[in-house]
């Protein structure tokens, strides 16, 4: 019966979601004068693939440093890092 309960525990313990990573590339602007902006960042699982959510838990952080958040153009995992790095330049994972 131990046997049984330990395995159940294990399998149990081995079924739970690994934590996933999640990263947004998106535009920014600043007025007065005009700048624009690529950037990559990474949001908490709960916002993934959500645009709304996502733009609540970015936009405050671009604020700081008076950026406004134009667009979000993607949702990717970690496998997407790579390709957006020499893209994003000083803004890739900045916020």
């Amino acid at each position: 019966m131990v046997r049984l309960i330990l395995s159940i525990g294990l399998v149990a313990l081995f079924a739970l979601p690994a934590r996933a990573e999640c990263y947004l590339d998106y535009k920014a602007k600043q007025d007065d004068p005009l700048r624009l902006h690529y950037g990559v960042a990474q949001v908490s699982d709960a916002v993934c693939g959500d645009n709304g959510a996502a733009r609540a838990e970015l936009e405050p952080r671009l604020a700081m440093d008076g950026w406004q958040l134009i667009k979000i153009l993607g949702f990717f995992g970690p496998e997407g890092l790579d390709e957006r790095t020499e893209s994003a330049g000083e803004n890739f994972l900045r916020y």
